[in-house]
C-alpha cells in the first residue's frame, strides 16, 4: 500500500519537477520514501534527459547515505563512466539481513523492500536506464549486496560486492535467477576476513562456502584467471552468460572507486550493462 501510495504521488507531481534532479532531491538533500530515504549524483555531463546506468551503493557500519557523497573519487569515476550514483540507507546503523548482531532473527524483507522501492523511486524521478544498474558495496554494504544477489537478482543487471559476504549461517540456495557477480576481497582483510569472525552474539559466513554456494547454484564453470590493477582475479561463467568472478587484492578491508569501476567495466564487457 505504502508503494503504490508513493507511485501515485510521483505521477502526480508536475514533469517539470521529477524531470530535473535539483528541483526534487539529489546528492545534497535526501530522497524520501517513506521514512527512509537515498540520495542520488547524476553525472557532470549529463543533459537531463537521456536514460543512464547507475551505480546503486550500500555502505558499511554506521555509514550514511550523505557520506557517500561526499566521496569524490567515486564522483570523477562516475562522471567518467557517464553513470548515475544511487547511494541507500540502512534501516538504522546497520542492514537488518539475517544473522546479523544484535537481530540475528531478522528475515531481512525490510531491507528488501526498500531497495524494491528505491529502485521503483529513482527510475520514476530520474533518467534511469533500470536495465544498467549495478549494485556495489563495502563491508556491511557488501553483505547487504549478496542479500540482493540472492533474493533480489532480477533487480539489477550485475553486482560487486566488497569485502562482505553473510552472516551464518550462510544460504545452501538462493531464491531468484542466477545473476553476475564480481566479488572484490583483500587478502589480508582482519575485519571481514575471507573466513568469517564471530562478533557479539554472530558470526560472518565464509568467502569461499557463499561462492561455492552460488557457482553450485547458478552452473558456473572456471574459464579462466585475470588480472587489472592490483587485483587477481578466477573467472567463471554459466551457460546462461552470466559470470561469477572472484578478485583478491593484497591489501586488508580497503575501498577504492577504482575496483568500482573494475566492476561496471567487466560487466560492461560481459554484456550485461
Amino acid at each position: 500500500m505504502i508503494r503504490l501510495l508513493l507511485l501515485a504521488s510521483i505521477l502526480l507531481t508536475p514533469l517539470s519537477v521529477v524531470s530535473t534532479a535539483s528541483h526534487a532531491c539529489g546528492s545534497d538533500s535526501n530522497c524520501d520514501i517513506g521514512d527512509r530515504h537515498y540520495r542520488i549524483l547524476m553525472p557532470e555531463s549529463h543533459n537531463g534527459t537521456d536514460k543512464i546506468g547507475a551505480i546503486v551503493y550500500a555502505h558499511g557500519y554506521r555509514g550514511t547515505a550523505k557520506g557517500m557523497m561526499n566521496n569524490q573519487s567515486m564522483a570523477e569515476m562516475a562522471n567518467k563512466l557517464g553513470v548515475a550514483i544511487i547511494a541507500t540507507k540502512s534501516y538504522e546503523d546497520d542492514w537488518r539481513i539475517p544473522g546479523v548482531p544484535r537481530n540475528t532473527q531478522t528475515d531481512g524483507k525490510i531491507e528488501l523492500t526498500y531497495f524494491d522501492a528505491v529502485i521503483e523511486d529513482a527510475t520514476q524521478r530520474f533518467p534511469i536506464d533500470q536495465d544498467r544498474l549495478m549494485a556495489t558495496g563495502f563491508s556491511a554494504g557488501g553483505m547487504m549486496v549478496w542479500n540482493l544477489i540472492c533474493h533480489r537478482s532480477q533487480l539489477f543487471a550485475g553486482f560487486a560486492p566488497m569485502a562482505g559476504t553473510f552472516w551464518e549461517p550462510e544460504p545452501k540456495t538462493c531464491d531468484t535467477p542466477p545473476a553476475s557477480v564480481v566479488h572484490i576481497h583483500g587478502e589480508s582483510d582482519k575485519i571481514v576476513p575471507l573466513m568469517g569472525r564471530p562478533i557479539v552474539d554472530a558470526h560472518q559466513g565464509q568467502i569461499p562456502e557463499v561462492l561455492d554456494m552460488y557457482s553450485t547454484y547458478g552452473g558456473y564453470k572456471k574459464n579462466g584467471t585475470s588480472e587489472a590493477a592490483d587485483l587477481r582475479c578466477e573467472n567463471a561463467k554459466n551457460t546462461e552468460g552470466e559470470i561469477l568472478n572472484f578478485c583478491l587484492h593484497p591489501g586488508g578491508h580497503s575501498f577504492k572507486s577504482e575496483y568500482v569501476r573494475h566492476a561496471w567495466e567487466t560487466l560492461e564487457k560481459a554484456g550485461k550493462l
